[in-house]
């Protein structure tokens, strides 16, 4: 007699131990009709024949409940689905299935990534996508460098030990408009930042005495920065060491050497700016300054904190510490 070839996937007779099946699908023990749902969802995969003989029901039974309307999985994807949609939209289009999961598990429903990722993937739910622009940085001066003190170390053990600063460009109908930042390694919130139509040292003084009034840091923190000729000026120099910071420059032309900054930078352009046409600078001011301060530093999970909201994971930290 020749040899059967058996197809390649889990559902084996011991696959059928409880544990196994808790496992698989938070459902297949809730009865037949979770089960029915399952053999619907992955039949084009392993086919029904044999997932009938391993959940141990008969075809007849399966093909007489897809005439009888949704099955109890096909229900609470529907309910699934209202939920995801929710946080969805409440992101702004921002979040995908990782994120989502967490929010709905902070809310008490407990759900994989993927099923998430499947549900959102059938129904049209896409992130927004990634534009590329460029850098505005004007190393070409004979301005004083700072040393690289990071090195691309960024991290921190406490808040208000490490700020990065950058500088990025938004188009208006009326021009282009400058935003300087300063971000927090520790927590990645934003501490301080300015706009201005114009990219001047005056643009980087403002945004980090902005962040000197709203966190009132211990004397030895670093600053870091690229070599731009604004964070090099005298006026900047004595701004951070009168607040008794050090400052740190990345390599020229190495936008590694700041890349958590530059990934802000990203984050902004692809949830916010790339999918916006602001007719004046008043009304990019509007639109980004909700962004930083309503929903990045408060709201939205950065994978890097363990899916928590810069805020929340500050909140935190001095909690336990206290």
């Amino acid at each position: 007699m020749g040899s059967r070839c058996t197809p390649e996937w889990p559902f084996t007779q011991s696959f059928l131990h409880p544990r196994h099946l808790k496992k698989s699908s938070g459902h297949l023990l809730d009865g037949p009709a979770s089960i029915f749902g399952f053999i619907t969802e992955h039949r084009s995969q392993y086919g029904v024949k044999e997932m009938c003989r391993v959940f141990g029901v008969s075809r007849s039974r399966y093909y007489a409940q897809l005439k009888t309307g949704a099955t109890q999985r096909q229900r609470e994807d529907q309910a699934l689905l209202v939920d995801i949609k929710t946080v969805f939209d409440a992101s702004d289009r921002t979040y995908g299935a990782g994120r989502i999961g967490e929010e709905l598990r902070e809310q008490g429903t407990r759900v994989g990534k993927n099923r998430i990722w499947r549900l959102m993937k059938q129904h049209g739910l896409r992130v927004k996508t990634t534009k590329r622009f460029k850098v505005t940085t004007n190393s070409d001066h004979k301005r004083p460098v700072a040393p690289n003190l990071v090195k691309r170390n960024f991290s921190a053990e406490a808040p208000d030990r490490l700020w990065t600063g950058d500088i990025t460009y938004i188009w208006t109908a009326e021009g282009w408009l400058y935003l300087a930042v300063i971000l927090d390694v520790f927590s990645r919130r934003i501490v301080g930042w300015r706009m201005d139509k114009r990219m001047t040292d005056e643009l980087v003084i403002t945004a980090f005495n902005n962040a000197l009034v709203r966190r009132c840091p211990n004397r030895g923190l670093i600053f870091h920065s690229d070599r731009g000729s604004q964070y090099c000026s005298k006026r900047f120099q004595r701004v951070v060491q009168g607040a008794g910071g050090q400052q740190s420059m990345s390599g020229t032309g190495n936008c590694y050497d700041n890349a958590i900054t530059e990934s802000f930078f990203g984050t902004l352009k692809r949830e916010l700016v790339h999918h916006c046409s602001f007719k004046t600078r008043a009304e990019a001011k509007s639109q980004i300054f909700r962004y930083i301060e309503g929903f990045y530093n408060r709201r939205r999970r950065h994978s890097a904190l363990g899916y928590k909201a810069p805020e929340t994971y500050e909140r935190q930290f001095f909690k336990l510490a206290a």
